[in-house]
């Protein structure tokens, strides 16, 4: 059993499975901020909606570069200065702590960002591990003092905060100049809101992919780092040639056909309850507010993406539907539900890391009981 629970392979093995059922979960978690508008307008039914985002949810993923890979994997913490089964331990304990957040939040039915949980859990798993480790200083903010790169930190924390305000706004104007363009159009130019609905839905679909799953890709090739490339020289190459990546971060082909498929898996299950959430309990949402909303929230995700900052699908979502809807009637937007979504946002980061932490804490303790 010491010999197994040891062995590179098993905990490598069972981080990406565990990185994998996260990314699953998060498109779970974030199919609603695709579907959720286009459904309660009635631009489709639910099921082809989830097929369609599923889709290019899928071609976004795989097709659309690595820029947020790179930031995951190596932005936030140093994977040189971790190595062997002991760092794996604290990845696996990052994955631990961001699903459990997101299941949590599933099960309350409110929106949140995986985001946040993902870099939450990270950050409190290193934390707990290394806080008091002088030699792998976390809490320095001297520059290659800290395993933990704070200044990027600061900056994903700045674009994780701005891009909801940025998405809230955008969507006012994009539904008052909407709303402009076609103050004379008839009744029926419903029937053409609700097909530009599915294309708007599209092009979100693309955006997240290219930012949400690049997540789970970072975190798979971090720990493939943190073992050494030379124990898994098969999984690291293709052909016997490295694979080209951002900034000399690789990452592997199986890895991005592997959180490809599984993001979009968990898109296609769908999140019942928060897209009731999103599409039902903010406001009665129309095609034409469902167009704004996505259009409005695809460029922005796929600004992020091409800039390679992580951010939250879910707020930047949220915001736009909330703002589309002030700009229509500020009066029509429950409020109510809105701050339940901000407190939401508010804690997950400091809850994801304390579940991380506590995951990381747990997993050591039984591993080396069971070693023993």
């Amino acid at each position: 059993m010491e010999h197994i629970l040891a062995s590179p392979l098993t905990l490598a093995v069972a981080a990406i499975l565990i990185a994998l059922a996260f990314d699953f979960s998060n498109g779970f978690n974030d199919s609603s901020n695709i579907v959720a508008t286009m459904i309660s307008s009635r631009a489709i039914k639910p099921k082809w909606a989830l097929t369609i985002a599923a889709g290019f949810e899928f071609i976004g993923a795989y097709f659309l570069g690595t820029a947020v890979a790179s930031t995951m994997g190596k932005g936030i913490v140093d994977p040189s200065q971790f190595t062997g089964n002991a760092g794996v331990l604290i990845v696996i304990g990052t994955l631990c702590g961001a699903i459990g957040w997101n299941l949590m939040v599933w099960r309350i039915g409110i929106p949140s960002s995986s985001s946040h949980a993902l870099i939450g859990g990270m950050l409190g798993a290193f934390i707990f591990a290394k806080g008091f480790d002088f030699q792998h200083n976390v809490f320095s903010f001297v520059e290659g003092a800290s395993v933990i790169h704070w200044a990027k930190v600061g900056q994903i924390f700045l674009v994780l905060v701005c891009s909801p305000f940025i998405g809230g706004f955008g969507g006012f104007l994009v539904m008052k100049f909407t709303l402009w363009l076609f103050r004379y159009a008839p009744p029926d130019a419903n029937v053409l809101f609700k097909r530009l609905q599915i294309v708007s839905s599209i092009g979100l679909a693309l955006s997240h992919g290219t930012n949400d799953a690049q997540k789970t890709m970072g975190i798979i090739t971090m720990t493939l780092l943190i073992l050494g490339p030379e124990q898994f020289p098969g999984w690291m190459t293709e052909h016997g040639r490295l694979h080209s990546g951002v900034g000399g971060f690789i990452v592997p082909h199986w890895v991005i056909l592997a959180c490809s498929a599984a993001i979009a898996c968990g898109i296609a299950t769908g999140g019942w309850t928060i897209i009731k959430t999103i599409g039902m309990k903010l406001y009665k949402v129309r095609a034409v507010h469902g167009f704004s909303a996505q259009a409005c929230s695809a460029g922005v995700l796929y600004t992020t993406a091409i800039l390679g900052f992580p951010v939250s699908t879910t707020q930047i979502v949220s915001s736009s539907v909330m703002g589309v809807g002030a700009a229509q009637q500020i009066k029509a937007v429950r409020w109510g539900v809105i701050g339940n979504i901000i407190l939401t946002w508010i804690l997950t980061i400091p809850g994801a890391a304390l579940m991380g932490g506590t995951a990381y804490f747990l997993i050591r303790m039984a591993r080396e009981r069971l070693a023993h």
